[in-house]
Protein backbone atom coordinates (compact mmCIF):
# COMPACT_ATOMS: atom_id res chain seq x y z
CA UNK A 1 0.00 0.00 0.00
CA UNK A 2 1.32 3.46 -0.86
CA UNK A 3 1.64 6.21 1.66
CA UNK A 4 -0.76 8.55 1.90
CA UNK A 5 0.22 12.29 0.14
CA UNK A 6 0.98 15.12 2.17
CA UNK A 7 -1.18 17.96 2.71
CA UNK A 8 -0.41 21.29 3.08
CA UNK A 9 -2.25 24.35 3.25
CA UNK A 10 -2.28 27.74 4.13
CA UNK A 11 -3.84 29.54 7.58
CA UNK A 12 -6.11 32.84 8.35
CA UNK A 13 -8.41 32.29 10.83
CA UNK A 14 -12.36 32.41 9.64
CA UNK A 15 -14.03 35.55 9.95
CA UNK A 16 -17.14 33.49 10.73
CA UNK A 17 -16.82 32.26 14.28
CA UNK A 18 -16.18 35.83 15.93
CA UNK A 19 -19.63 36.76 13.50
CA UNK A 20 -21.00 34.16 14.89
CA UNK A 21 -19.88 34.10 18.58
CA UNK A 22 -21.14 38.16 18.65
CA UNK A 23 -24.51 36.83 17.42
CA UNK A 24 -25.36 34.16 20.44
CA UNK A 25 -24.14 36.90 22.64
CA UNK A 26 -26.57 39.62 21.23
CA UNK A 27 -29.26 36.55 21.45
CA UNK A 28 -28.12 36.38 25.35
CA UNK A 29 -28.04 40.17 25.85
CA UNK A 30 -31.50 40.37 24.36
CA UNK A 31 -33.03 37.69 26.49
CA UNK A 32 -31.28 39.29 29.68
CA UNK A 33 -32.92 42.28 28.94
CA UNK A 34 -37.00 41.17 28.58
CA UNK A 35 -36.21 38.87 31.47
CA UNK A 36 -37.86 40.13 34.91
CA UNK A 37 -34.63 40.49 36.77
CA UNK A 38 -33.59 43.67 38.22
CA UNK A 39 -31.38 46.32 36.27
CA UNK A 40 -28.48 45.43 38.94
CA UNK A 41 -28.53 41.88 38.34
CA UNK A 42 -28.85 42.39 34.29
CA UNK A 43 -25.60 44.02 34.41
CA UNK A 44 -23.45 41.46 35.82
CA UNK A 45 -24.98 38.93 33.44
CA UNK A 46 -24.33 40.93 30.60
CA UNK A 47 -20.85 41.31 31.20
CA UNK A 48 -20.88 37.46 31.52
CA UNK A 49 -22.09 37.15 28.37
CA UNK A 50 -20.00 39.46 26.54
CA UNK A 51 -16.45 39.03 28.09
CA UNK A 52 -15.53 35.17 27.18
CA UNK A 53 -16.91 36.10 23.99
CA UNK A 54 -14.46 39.10 23.26
CA UNK A 55 -11.56 36.79 25.02
CA UNK A 56 -12.58 33.88 22.53
CA UNK A 57 -12.28 35.98 19.56
CA UNK A 58 -9.33 37.69 20.66
CA UNK A 59 -7.58 34.64 21.22
CA UNK A 60 -9.13 33.79 17.66
CA UNK A 61 -7.47 36.03 15.51
CA UNK A 62 -3.96 36.50 17.67
CA UNK A 63 -3.16 32.58 16.29
CA UNK A 64 0.69 32.40 14.96
CA UNK A 65 -0.05 29.71 12.71
CA UNK A 66 0.29 30.55 9.18
CA UNK A 67 0.57 27.69 7.40
CA UNK A 68 0.00 23.58 8.28
CA UNK A 69 1.16 20.85 6.73
CA UNK A 70 0.69 17.39 7.00
CA UNK A 71 3.12 14.94 5.85
CA UNK A 72 2.62 11.35 4.13
CA UNK A 73 4.43 9.47 6.88
CA UNK A 74 1.60 11.19 9.68
CA UNK A 75 3.77 13.79 11.33
CA UNK A 76 2.19 17.85 11.42
CA UNK A 77 4.16 20.67 11.15
CA UNK A 78 2.95 24.25 11.70
CA UNK A 79 4.30 27.57 9.89
CA UNK A 80 4.07 30.45 12.33
CA UNK A 81 4.23 34.29 11.61
CA UNK A 82 7.82 34.34 12.17
CA UNK A 83 8.39 32.33 9.46
CA UNK A 84 9.98 29.19 11.79
CA UNK A 85 8.36 25.88 11.58
CA UNK A 86 7.09 24.09 14.91
CA UNK A 87 6.55 19.91 14.84
CA UNK A 88 3.17 19.33 16.43
CA UNK A 89 0.79 16.26 16.78
CA UNK A 90 -2.71 15.97 16.02
CA UNK A 91 -5.11 15.96 19.75
CA UNK A 92 -8.36 15.49 18.38
CA UNK A 93 -10.42 16.82 15.11
CA UNK A 94 -14.41 17.18 14.45
CA UNK A 95 -15.68 17.81 10.93
CA UNK A 96 -18.80 19.99 11.41
CA UNK A 97 -20.44 20.09 8.02
CA UNK A 98 -17.82 21.83 5.66
CA UNK A 99 -16.20 23.15 8.64
CA UNK A 100 -13.13 20.89 9.40
CA UNK A 101 -11.71 21.62 13.46
CA UNK A 102 -8.14 20.78 13.99
CA UNK A 103 -6.72 20.80 18.00
CA UNK A 104 -2.77 20.34 17.31
CA UNK A 105 -0.26 20.57 20.12
CA UNK A 106 3.04 21.84 19.38
CA UNK A 107 5.81 21.86 22.28
CA UNK A 108 6.66 25.30 21.79
CA UNK A 109 3.58 26.80 21.02
CA UNK A 110 1.07 24.68 23.06
CA UNK A 111 -2.70 23.38 22.02
CA UNK A 112 -3.30 25.21 19.00
CA UNK A 113 -7.14 25.10 17.69
CA UNK A 114 -7.44 25.50 14.00
CA UNK A 115 -10.88 26.32 12.06
CA UNK A 116 -10.95 24.73 8.72
CA UNK A 117 -14.10 26.85 7.04
CA UNK A 118 -15.25 27.78 3.70
CA UNK A 119 -14.28 31.69 3.86
CA UNK A 120 -10.49 30.50 4.88
CA UNK A 121 -9.73 27.45 3.15
CA UNK A 122 -10.65 25.96 -0.16
CA UNK A 123 -13.23 23.19 -0.89
CA UNK A 124 -10.75 20.31 -2.12
CA UNK A 125 -7.73 21.16 0.60
CA UNK A 126 -10.85 20.45 3.27
CA UNK A 127 -12.28 17.31 1.02
CA UNK A 128 -8.75 15.52 0.97
CA UNK A 129 -8.03 16.72 4.88
CA UNK A 130 -11.64 15.16 5.55
CA UNK A 131 -11.11 11.76 3.55
CA UNK A 132 -7.45 11.39 5.38
CA UNK A 133 -8.94 12.28 8.29
CA UNK A 134 -11.26 9.06 8.23
CA UNK A 135 -8.70 6.56 7.61
CA UNK A 136 -7.70 7.18 11.42
CA UNK A 137 -9.04 4.58 13.85
CA UNK A 138 -10.29 5.76 16.83
CA UNK A 139 -8.50 7.06 19.34
CA UNK A 140 -5.70 7.14 16.56
CA UNK A 141 -5.72 11.44 16.55
CA UNK A 142 -2.17 11.53 17.74
CA UNK A 143 0.02 11.53 14.48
Amino acid sequence: MTSAPAIGFEYRPSRWLPRLLWSLAVLALLALASCGLPWWLKLPLAMLAILPVLHAVQCHRASPVKAAGWSGEGGWSLRLADRSDAPASLTSFRVLGGCILLRLRAASLGEQVLLLAPDNSDADTRRRLRMRLATLRPGEARA
